[in-house]
């Protein structure tokens, strides 16, 4: 029988994108230098998409009438903030990726998800890839009692692992991790371009074939890329993003992508010696610790998915040193910061071509949305003119290039957010106070504002 002959063939490890040569540029995603060299066979080429994306045996077409739907039946993990962030729990048959830093807490949350789903009878089969049985249950000792619905396995060969899933038939698997899954019949080192699409399809196959709920840990790049093809996210039903600084005790969880429930949820987890412990109120977490009577310190409140969370954001401007002024954000966008200075000094005339300026948001999230922009706006003034704002008070709104105070979405659940925290006072856009039912806000002021010309008369 005549051997197969191996070649080599280009990925681009940003989205999988495949060329016969090396190029600088990938013609996929545009990304430069992405593009590395892995040894292939023809023959296993072809395999790939045949046995490993089958997802039905019945290939048979459907009407739109003939098909029926029906609400998915999830079940919880007993962890609300986990919850959450998958909409309201686990859907069978579901393929979900969670990714983060090295020592973010990765694996001790889907222990102890494994753990409580285990204790609800739920029958949950661990595989890792990377530490010994022993080592796995030392580290889940801390985190408390452990049943026998719960399986541990370490292997990474996919032949292997595909018997034992059958033969098993678990209804929660974890994979730790997707980058040291490889299969014998593909010609690439673990980790590879061609071994992180080949597991991912594997898994997808099995989780909707078997409708086994499979939970796949993923390693990031320096940038907070999950490492690997890019495809690896477009073809898993969610993506859960782990943030935060491993040297502090607090971590967010972020959704990124969720086929059964809202993008962009959060949940706050604090880290202690028995494992991860959900934070109930993200708010008042976020605001632990606040200076008083500080100037450049201002509340504002943005939306993360449903939920409204207060946030600090602090500001230092001086004068500078050096001929360019130093400029840096830390959880803020930074040409957001630059164009919002811009708007500062043409229409509220503020001179800050002479300093630097530094924003900071407190706690360690990072924040994108266009709402907090008037509260970047008001802690750069009241760094500049060095007065502090009134205490009680928190701000939220759009800032456009003309310096006029935008409306933004969701205005009386950021307010009943703030009073219910005790804040007496609410700054936002005057375009929203027609909007809402002022009766239910007695106990907090609110103060419309139309240009940051407003603002800086408020400070």
């Amino acid at each position: 029988m005549a051997k197969a002959k191996v070649t080599s063939m280009f990925f681009c490890q940003e989205c999988g994108y495949e060329s016969v040569k090396w190029m600088g540029q990938c013609p996929g995603c545009h990304a430069w230098n992405t593009l590395v060299e892995e040894r292939i066979t023809p023959s296993v080429a072809g395999s790939l998409q045949g046995k490993s994306m089958s997802l039905r045996t019945d290939n048979k077409p459907l009407a739109f009438s003939e098909i029926s739907m029906k609400e998915e039946a999830r079940f919880t993990t007993k962890i609300g903030e986990f919850d959450r962030v998958l909409g309201g729990g686990v859907v069978p048959g579901s393929l979900m990726l969670v990714g983060g830093d090295p020592g973010i807490g990765k694996s001790t949350l889907l222990l102890q998800v494994c753990r409580n789903l285990a204790e609800a009878g739920h029958k949950v089969l661990y595989i890792s890839g990377e530490e010994s049985l022993t080592q796995i249950k030392m580290r889940a000792v801390r985190i408390g009692e452990f049943n026998d619905h719960l399986s541990l396995l370490c292997e990474t060969n996919l032949d292997v692992i595909e018997k034992v899933l059958l033969k098993e038939n678990p209804t929660v698997v974890v994979i730790d991790s997707i980058q040291t899954m490889f299969r014998d019949s593909v010609s690439a080192a673990p980790g590879s371009v061609s071994q992180v699409r080949e597991a991912t399809a594997f898994f997808l196959q099995i989780s909707k074939s078997n409708q086994i709920s499979i939970f796949i840990v993923g390693h990031v790049t320096k940038e907070g890329n999950v490492a690997g093809p890019r495809v690896l996210e477009h073809m898993v039903d969610t993506v859960l993003y782990f943030e935060g600084d491993r040297h502090a005790s607090y971590r967010i969880l972020r959704g990124v992508k969720n086929r059964f429930g809202s993008t962009n949820e959060i949940g706050v987890f604090e880290m202690r010696n028995e494992g991860l412990v959900e934070v109930p109120n993200p708010s008042e977490f976020m605001l632990s610790g606040k200076p008083e009577g500080a100037s450049g310190s201002v509340v504002s409140c943005s939306m993360e998915g449903t939920r409204p969370v207060l946030i600090e954001i602090q500001a230092l401007v001086c004068d500078t040193s050096f001929n360019i002024p130093r400029r840096q954000a830390s959880g803020a966008d930074f040409n957001r910061v630059n164009l919002l200075m811009a708007v500062l000094e043409k229409r509220a005339g503020l001179r800050l071509a002479q300093s630097d300026a530094y924003v900071n948001i407190t706690g360690g999230i990072r924040i994108l949305e266009p709402a907090i922009d008037l509260g970047i706006v008001m802690a750069i003034i009241s760094s500049f003119v060095n007065r502090s704002v009134p205490d009680g008070m928190v701000v939220f709104g759009e800032v456009g290039l003309s310096g006029e105070v935008r409306g933004v979405s969701m205005t009386e659940q950021r307010i009943l957010e703030a009073q219910k925290l005790g804040f007496t006072t609410c700054v936002l856009p005057k375009v929203s106070l027609d909007g809402i039912q002022k009766e239910k806000f007695d106990k907090i002021e609110l103060i419309g504002v139309s240009n940051v010309q407003e603002v800086r008369n408020l400070i």
